[in-house]
C-alpha cells in the first residue's frame, strides 16, 4: 500500500457510513456491512479492481429462520437470534453485575467466534466480558481506528486541554470536511486515470 492509498484509507475513517455507502454505490460495490467492512471493500477494489467477498458465517453459527431461541446460561448465542437489546442487557447484568454494558470488544469477540463456527454460550460470553473488563480497568486500551471522532477528540484535548465543547465540535467538523474533500479528490484522480 503506497502513501496515497494509506492516507486515503485514513481519510475514509472520517466519513459517515451513509457516505461510504454512496462511494460503494458509485464504484458498483455492495453497500452492506459496517464502517470497516465498507472501507476494506472500497480500498480492496481500488487496489485490485475486484470486489472483496462479503464474509459469510458458517451455518452452525446462525439461527434458523422462524425458530425461537431462549436466553440462558448454557444457550448458544447465534447470529441472527442474539440482539444487544434490553432483555439481553438484563440477563447479563444479573449474571455479571450492574456494571455490565454492551461493548465493541464483546461484539468483536462474538463475530470472531461466529466466523470460526464456534458460537459461544451466554455463560462463555459473560466470562469473557468480565475478564476483559477487569483487564481494561488495569490497562486501558486505545479506541479502535474506525472511531475517528473519539481518537480526534482525545488528540485535540491533549493539545488543547482547556478546549470547550463548541471548539471541539468546530475543530472536528473542519477536520472531517477536510478528509471528506481528500477522499473525493483521490477518487476523482483514480477514476480519471482508469478512464484515460
Amino acid at each position: 500500500m503506497n502513501d496515497n492509498s494509506t492516507n486515503f484509507e485514513k481519510s475514509l475513517l472520517f466519513l459517515h457510513v451513509n457516505e461510504l455507502r454512496e462511494i460503494a454505490t458509485k464504484l458498483s460495490l455492495t453497500e452492506k456491512g459496517n464502517k470497516m467492512a465498507l472501507i476494506q471493500r472500497i480500498c480492496h477494489f481500488l487496489a485490485t479492481g475486484e470486489e472483496l467477498a462479503i464474509t459469510k458465517f458458517p451455518k452452525e453459527s446462525c439461527a434458523q429462520r422462524g425458530k425461537t431461541y431462549p436466553i440462558g446460561d448454557n444457550e448458544l448465542m447465534l447470529k441472527g437470534a442474539y440482539k444487544n437489546d434490553y432483555k439481553a442487557r438484563l440477563f447479563f447484568k444479573r449474571i455479571i453485575g450492574p456494571h455490565f454494558h454492551f461493548t465493541a470488544y464483546g461484539i468483536d469477540w462474538l463475530n470472531k467466534r461466529w466466523s470460526e463456527g464456534r458460537p459461544p454460550t451466554y455463560r462463555e460470553f459473560a466470562k469473557m466480558w468480565e475478564q476483559e473488563h477487569q483487564k481494561r480497568k488495569k490497562a486501558p486500551v486505545s479506541p479502535k481506528k474506525e472511531w475517528a471522532y473519539i481518537n480526534f477528540v482525545q488528540e485535540f484535548l491533549s493539545n488543547y486541554p482547556s478546549a470547550d465543547q463548541e471548539s471541539i465540535h468546530q475543530a472536528w467538523n473542519a477536520e472531517r470536511l477536510s478528509h471528506k474533500a481528500k477522499v473525493y479528490q483521490y477518487l476523482e484522480t483514480i477514476l480519471d486515470e482508469n478512464v484515460t
